[in-house]
């Protein structure tokens, strides 16, 4: 046991060693956990930020001013107050993404029951910002006179109930704590399968395999070489996105345990390194296992959850999502980070990956035996 322990040491210090002289590779860890999870934060394109707009306040009533106020960082940047005509060259040179054309005696007509109109111009050169920015000035426009109207009339009838509405977890909304988590799981899915997957192409160009068929090793003990070291590389770099970059970058909270959502990182790792290995097995070189990735990729971060919300996919999806290590990996990161949860309420995750993760290894270790013995 000491001895089959040991050999599996030593082959995984020879993996960090073959990883440690390919500099793409280690640029590419590097580059997924820290810029990919700034841009997936701060760049997501739902997402407005210090958005330009101009208004032109032409009523100058309580009700104009409160609708300038609503407008305010982080969303939008302060507005700018300009007249009428200034509003078309601003947009014409790119100052402004959005301008408000509030009419006079606006407030006068809101409260007589008529039916004003306020022209909101976009610059849709900006896509991004243009879609989701219009629907969020309307919502604003219409939330601001709606509360200015009741508070005026004083005629609404109290209501029997009253709803109180407070945000958990993320009280602002802020869409960017979203983004950065769901992209660091998204990395360590993506490359405890591609350095995994590499690093057995890699060997098997280069004819090291079968140095490895004359030595004293069994194909599990290479297969567990791989995914441990592969397995320590990705955790290593995710500990250290979420405390520097996330944490410490972006300061994104982090409501639960990190160290139980490592450990979580870790049976996903086995999981997820044990699908590299079989895909490694299947492909015959690198452009065929990079072809076979995303294939398998893109389903498994589509239909996970963390993109899009499992309760939104149809109920034969779901069920069958349920065998991908990714769903449950989702789940208890979803819990752990963003609502504290403990091992109380995310052993069931733990369980599956751990489950999911054996049978994944057992049969791509059964594909790995039966490569050696056609190469041997």
């Amino acid at each position: 046991m000491l001895r089959r322990l040991a050999n599996i040491y030593r082959l995984g210090i020879k993996e960090l060693w073959s990883l440690a002289r390919d500099p793409l590779l280690i640029v590419l860890v590097l580059w997924s956990f820290t810029v990919m999870i700034f841009i997936a934060a701060r760049a997501l394109p739902e997402t407005l930020q210090n958005a330009s707009i101009a208004i032109a306040d032409e009523d100058s009533s309580p009700l104009s001013a409160q609708i300038v106020s609503a407008f305010y960082p982080p969303h939008f940047n302060i507005p700018s107050l300009t007249s009428v005509p200034g509003l078309d060259p601003g947009m014409d040179q790119g100052l402004y993404t959005f301008t408000l054309d509030i009419p006079p005696n606006f407030q006068r007509d809101v409260l007589a029951g008529r039916s004003p109109a306020i022209q909101l111009n976009i610059d849709a050169t900006r896509m991004s910002q243009a879609f989701i920015g219009n629907g969020d000035i309307q919502e604003i426009l219409w939330d601001e006179v709606g509360q200015f109207v009741q508070r005026y009339r004083n005629t609404v009838p109290p209501m029997p109930v009253e709803l109180v509405v407070r945000n958990r977890f993320n009280p602002n909304l802020e869409r960017s704590w979203f983004g950065a988590v769901v992209e660091i799981i998204n990395q360590v899915t993506l490359l405890s399968m591609l350095l995994t997957g590499a690093a057995l192409i890699r060997e098997r160009e280069h004819g090291t395999v079968e140095h490895l068929l004359v030595m004293p090793v069994t194909p599990a003990e290479i297969m567990l070489a791989k995914v441990w070291a592969m397995s320590v590389v990705v955790l290593v770099a995710t500990a250290m996105s979420l405390y520097i970059i996330v944490q410490g970058a972006l300061h994104i909270p982090i409501e639960g345990s990190v160290p139980l959502f490592l450990v979580g990182v870790a049976l996903d790792l086995f999981a997820a390194t044990s699908l590299g290995i079989f895909l490694a097995t299947v492909a015959r070189s690198m452009p065929q296992f990079s072809m076979l990735l995303i294939l398998f990729l893109l389903p498994l971060q589509m239909l996970s959850g963390g993109i899009t919300p499992r309760e939104s996919m149809p109920e034969f999806v779901q069920n069958v999502m349920l065998g991908a290590p990714t769903t449950h990996f989702v789940l208890l990161a979803q819990a752990i980070l963003y609502r504290g949860a403990g091992i109380e309420v995310v052993w069931k995750p733990f369980l599956a990956l751990l489950a999911i993760g054996s049978v994944l290894f057992a049969f791509s270790l059964t594909r790995f035996r039966k490569m050696i013995g056609q190469m041997a």
